[in-house]
């Protein structure tokens, strides 16, 4: 079997913010939207944001962050340096550059307003 990863959709309470987030922040392409959905091209794959159902939004507390065991990473082309800073210019969490013995990349956490965290990765 040949496969090749197409999209990765994330469940979100408000599609407006996170849409506004990677568009602004990571210059991804609107190709879809509507009320409940939002497609964007992230180069190679696509990133799916699709509305939590009703039944489930009413439970959840406002200002509420998920937890979950996902992780969107974003090569950039420009320094990890640079890259962090911008977005911490404009209020975005962001955790410490780090890297790894043997390993050729440079690496920064950040984390999206509703709690999703994305890695920013750098060729050394």
């Amino acid at each position: 079997m040949k496969i090749k990863l197409d999209s990765i959709i994330l469940y979100v309470q408000n599609i407006s913010l996170l849409k506004k987030f990677y568009v602004e922040n990571f210059n991804l392409k609107v190709m879809e939207e509507d009320s409940i959905w939002v497609l964007m091209n992230a180069g190679t794959a696509n990133i799916g944001l699709h509305k939590i159902g009703n039944q489930y939004l009413e439970k959840i507390e406002t200002g509420y962050q998920f937890d979950n065991n996902t992780k969107l990473v974003f090569e950039v082309e420009t320094d990890i340096e640079s890259a962090r800073n911008e977005l911490l210019s404009k209020k975005v969490e962001m955790r410490a550059i780090k890297t790894f013995e043997n390993y050729d990349f440079w690496l920064c956490d950040g984390i999206d307003p509703e709690g999703n965290v994305f890695q920013l990765k750098c060729k050394k």
